[in-house]
């Protein structure tokens, strides 16, 4: 499997896309790795706009035909958007993991944790130490 270079990743299997030019929000998914180890997804909890979440605390869930798996905050902040489509149809997070599958964007209160993230080529070794 590969990783999006463009992204940070977290160990818990979440990935990051950094801000751009906007509001300075980040948009927050899990991994190919993670969905497909978790097979097909059936259900989506996301948190609610306007939540408070903590850098690796649980804020939602995924439920696959196997199992029923946090999804982890990958930095502290709030919820500013989600991914609404995952209501109606959660297999975009097996499709298209790093698109269509996104989960939710938060406004970050610590910038500075955005460096403790793991670059691609680090998350690929860790998943590959098991």
């Amino acid at each position: 499997m590969t990783y999006p270079d463009d992204l940070k990743y977290t160990s818990e299997h979440e990935w990051v896309r950094e801000p751009g030019e906007s509001d300075g929000s980040v948009r927050v998914g899990i991994t190919n790795y993670a969905q497909d180890a978790l097979g097909d997804i059936v259900y989506v909890t996301l948190p609610e706009v306007g939540a408070k979440v903590t850098r690796g605390e649980a804020c939602g869930e995924l439920e696959s035909t196997k199992s029923v798996s946090d999804i982890y905050a990958p930095l502290t902040g709030q919820i500013v958007a989600r991914n609404e489509a995952l209501d109606t149809s959660p297999e975009l997070v097996n499709s298209d993991p790093y698109g269509d599958g996104w989960m939710f964007e938060l406004q970050t209160s610590n910038a500075d944790e955005l460096d403790d993230l793991l670059s691609a080529a680090d998350y690929e070794a860790e998943v590959e130490k098991g």
